[in-house]
């Protein structure tokens, strides 16, 4: 239980209040033993130290970490004190990230067979001197893959459900799939939630 409580995801702040990482538990507890950040109590937006956290008193379904002494809170949020630079403005362009931009979805038929059934697409096709980047690549189902070979979707009959595009911004934060704390989303834009890229 020890193990899995450090392993669990802890939303990372600068000290401008900008999202800019998740890591383990284990490594905010550094960062505050440090003193180099501080937990954030996501109801009240309180600030603590590692004494102040530990002083709090812990509700019986809450998850906690077990110390020599005691046992505290499993942080969800931490801000850092001096770290100020914000995300990086971009999304890299990766294999992880093309599956969020689309939904895990083939962007010809809208079929969602799964990740093992899906794979990356040119619709400009490489031989014919097509780029690997955001405009160019999105994902197709295998029958759809098959169907359009070495064409254009417009030379094998197909259709773009969407234009593909490159996100906007994305602060660069990597969530362990399927795992956002009920505390984050006041921490972080809907648009971020909708879009969830980054590796």
């Amino acid at each position: 239980m020890v193990a899995t409580a450090l392993e669990h995801p802890t939303l990372v702040l600068n000290r401008n209040w900008t999202v800019i990482n998740v890591v383990p538990v284990r490594r905010a507890l550094v960062l505050v033993c440090r003193d180099a950040a501080r937990f954030i109590e996501p109801d009240t937006y309180q600030v603590h130290d590692m004494s102040s956290w530990a002083a709090q008193a812990l509700e019986a379904d809450e998850f906690r970490i077990h110390m020599v002494s005691q046992a505290i809170r499993v942080p969800e949020v931490i801000v850092l004190l001096k770290y100020d630079r914000p995300a990086r403005p971009y999304v890299p362009f990766t294999r992880r990230n093309l599956y969020r931009r689309d939904r895990v979805t083939c962007q010809y038929c809208g079929e969602r067979p799964g990740t093992e059934n899906l794979s990356i697409e040119h619709i400009i096709p490489r031989s014919m001197g097509g780029p690997t980047n955001w405009t160019n690549c999105v994902l197709a189902c295998l029958r759809c893959n098959v169907r359009k070979g070495n064409r254009t979707p417009d030379q094998a009959g197909l259709r773009l459900l969407r234009k593909p595009t490159r996100p906007r911004w994305m602060p660069h934060v990597s969530l362990p799939d399927g795992i956002v704390k009920k505390s984050w989303p006041q921490f972080v834009s809907d648009r971020y939630w909708e879009v969830e890229l980054t590796d």
